[in-house]
């Protein structure tokens, strides 16, 4: 049979798509098949109108071919205007909303199909159209700019691939958006539109209230009522414009397992951003809270303390990949960059390098050599041990329940896929120093575990962050070697500028424990700056201004943790310390009983009974004792928890013995601040004190490990 010959053609083509279908199926799938079917009726009676030839549908998409630029616009145009009217009487999850985009260029027609430059380019510009919107090129902007019905908004020079230069595009808005103020409905793009003007307005009187300040500051003379105005009114923090959130990548494949191989990529994007100094990169912890393509980017934007937001999208089947990313201007809406990549599976970490680059060059990010070659490294070649590494990162960072456990579990069978993995070495060692802080597992052994761990992964890759934060940890936790853990630490934030965790357990770890108070709360700050909305830096960012006596500014900062995860026991229990060094015991007893019953650990057994000792209870200490000889004795911190009870009731003698014994037992995770702890201060000037001391925060001789 002779193939039907090829047939070059100037076309307009015309690509749509559902928009939240994918995640829609995976919720009902029922109603997903009838409102796609609804969705596919009525644009099948539009396009004949506008004289369109339906040539495919591509699952809620469709490609359409229209003879002129006008025609495709136009029935653009209708597509939205019936949408719009047959939306505003439906329910949330009724609404049918679309994205199109509109090219305009030589087509090949072969086999009932269309190819080439026309096709493509649509396809690229219609994720940039957004929910309710048209996209269009420029070509076809030419061709209508003085005969559609309608006004065109020019967007941000976008570079679209196979592409040289930077394409300008351009957005329909249709005449019913003049009538958005008055007429009651959903969010829509006019209303996001007035939203952004809003910020905008919001942004300038902000920039002149600072501007007024600074003038005002600088005037000879100023009284100390106007320092104070002054200070009142920079305390905001300024975004800076080189920042960016990597917001949670839609899993458009069917399987629900590949879940966390769109999670994993999501991830590597933002590890890899994270390494730029140049760069301010918001932690994934904090990012996951929100979904993949909200609507409210300014509001995100400003809980993140970020200008730009990275969206995307991964469909995954067999050995093929698609990787769909958007830069977005959150205060102002505009798209910076936009890209589709179709791969090989195993290209997928060429894939996360180049979108990295991507978004370094686009917001004109600075890089050095070094960080070039960190952004293109590839941590495995196999695809199977990426996937189980990250469903073990998944894991570590929820922490609570059997979660450390299970991510060991997959960050061995990551190494067991792939035995030169150092990231799986790294996560491994970061689940076993943690592992004694949740579960009754002797310390020894865990430690044991985490170092072999990190050493191995630093053997394989000497200059990976993660690696040298885990080995910084066990220095300090296990150790108590605190210069060791500082060299390390720094060494991780050198590597990773952005990595949270890293300024966290440096600000909260040697440089609190040896008293060096300005710095650990610039280090605990700039990991709040960075993980703004995770409860674990919040609440160790409270225990550094606890710990330099600051305790005003502690306590607004544990009602904030508090407040931001009620649940979370660690935030109840510094709420309730500094509520006790304030003098307030009523209140120190009510949430230290809240953190008690949250959490079980045998700590808060001791807390109480040192402020209900206080508060003239004679019965509890020994009560607590007796509790605490019934915990699990591999249970970490059990000596210095009944030294606390003892110096509680005044037994200076039985405290110092059981100190002494947390310090034969390694017991870093409590006995590391021994020096700056509020709760010891009875004991300052005791010689067998002092000497304990010198022995946790001297400068150990012995090299690192």
């Amino acid at each position: 049979m002779t193939a039907e010959p090829s047939r070059r053609a100037l076309a307009a083509i015309m690509f749509t798509d559902m928009v939240g279908y994918s995640a829609l199926a995976q919720r009902d799938d029922e109603l997903a098949l009838e409102l796609l079917e609804e969705h596919r009726r009525l644009l099948r009676e539009i396009f004949p109108r506008f004289r369109g030839t339906e040539v495919k549908t591509i699952g809620d998409a469709f490609l359409v071919e229209f003879q002129s630029a006008l025609d495709a616009a136009e029935c653009a145009i209708e597509i939205q205007r019936a949408l719009s009217k047959r939306n505003a009487g439906a329910p949330v999850e009724r609404r049918i909303e679309l994205k199109i985009g509109v090219h305009i260029g030589d087509v090949v027609h072969r086999s009932g199909d269309v190819y080439g430059d026309g096709v493509n380019i649509a396809s690229r510009i219609e994720p940039l159209a957004g929910p309710g919107g048209i996209c269009v090129s420029m070509d076809v902007e030419r061709q209508i700019r003085n005969t559609l019905d309608a006004r065109l908004e020019k967007l941000a020079p976008t570079e679209l691939k196979n592409i040289s230069i930077p394409m300008d595009l351009f957005r329909i808005i249709p005449p019913w958006e003049k009538e958005a103020s008055v007429v009651p409905q959903s969010e829509t793009e006019s209303t996001r539109a007035s939203r952004k003007f809003l910020w905008a307005a919001v942004a300038l009187i902000f920039a002149l209230m600072i501007g007024i300040g600074w003038w005002w500051s600088e005037l000879p003379g100023k009284t100390p009522a106007s320092s104070a105005t002054t200070t009142a009114s920079s305390a905001a923090p300024e975004i800076p414009p080189k920042s960016i959130a990597v917001l949670p990548f839609e899993n458009l494949s069917r399987d629900p397992d590949n879940a966390f191989f769109t999670e994993g990529v999501q991830d590597e994007i933002l590890t890899r951003l994270a390494k730029v100094a140049d760069l301010k990169v918001i932690a994934r912890t904090s990012t996951r809270k929100f979904k993949s393509a909200p609507e409210n980017l300014p509001d995100i934007a400003k809980q993140l303390g970020v200008a730009n937001i990275l969206e995307g999208s991964v469909q995954k089947a067999g050995d093929q990949v698609r990787v769909n990313v958007q830069l977005i201007n959150a205060l102002t809406n505009a798209h910076i960059w936009a890209e589709i990549y179709d791969r090989k599976l195993t290209d997928i970490f060429a894939v996360e390098s180049d979108i990295a680059k991507a978004i370094a060059t686009a917001l004109q990010a600075k890089l050095t050599g070094s960080e070039k070659a960190r952004i293109a490294a590839q941590p495995t070649s196999d695809t199977n041990a990426y996937e189980l590494y990250h469903k073990g990162r998944s894991l570590w960072e929820k922490r609570s329940g059997d979660n450390l456990a299970k991510a060991i579990a997959f960050y061995e069978q990551a190494i067991a896929q792939d035995p030169k993995y150092a990231l799986a070495y790294s996560g491994l060692a970061n689940s076993y120093a943690l592992l004694p802080l949740y579960f009754s597992v002797p310390q020894r052994d865990a430690m044991a575990k985490a170092r072999d761990a990190a050493l191995k992964a630093l053997q394989i890759d000497p200059n990976l962050a993660e690696a040298h934060n885990a080995l910084g940890k066990i220095l300090n936790f296990n150790d108590l070697n605190l210069a060791g853990a500082e060299r390390e630490l720094q060494r991780a934030i050198e590597l990773q500028p952005n990595n949270a965790t890293a300024h966290q357990w440096y600000g909260n770890g040697p440089l609190d424990s040896l008293g060096r108070f300005d710095q650990a709360i610039a280090e605990t700050k700039r990991a709040v700056e960075l993980d703004p909305l995770s409860p674990i830096i919040n609440t160790d960012y409270a225990f550094s201004l606890y710990y330099a006596r600051r305790y005003d500014e502690a306590l607004a900062q544990a009602k904030k943790t508090v407040e931001l995860d009620p649940g979370f026991f660690y935030a109840r229990q510094i709420l309730g310390m500094v509520l006790q060094a304030k003098g307030d015991l009523p209140g120190a007893i009510a949430e230290f009983e809240k953190a008690q019953q949250l959490s079980g650990d045998p700590l808060h057994l001791a807390l109480l009974a040192v402020a209900k000792t206080k508060m003239g209870d004679k019965n509890i200490a020994q009560q607590a004792l007796t509790e605490l000889d019934k915990v699990h004795p591999d249970r970490q911190g059990l000596a210095y928890d009944r030294a606390l009870v003892y110096l509680g009731i005044g037994n200076k003698e039985e405290a110092l013995h059981w100190l002494e014994q947390s310090y034969a037992d390694r017991d870093g995770a409590n006995l590391s601040w021994i020096n700056v702890e509020p709760i010891l201060d009875p004991l300052h000037g005791d010689a067998r004190f002092e000497a304990l001391v010198q022995k946790v925060i001297a400068p150990k001789s012995e090299a690192t490990p």
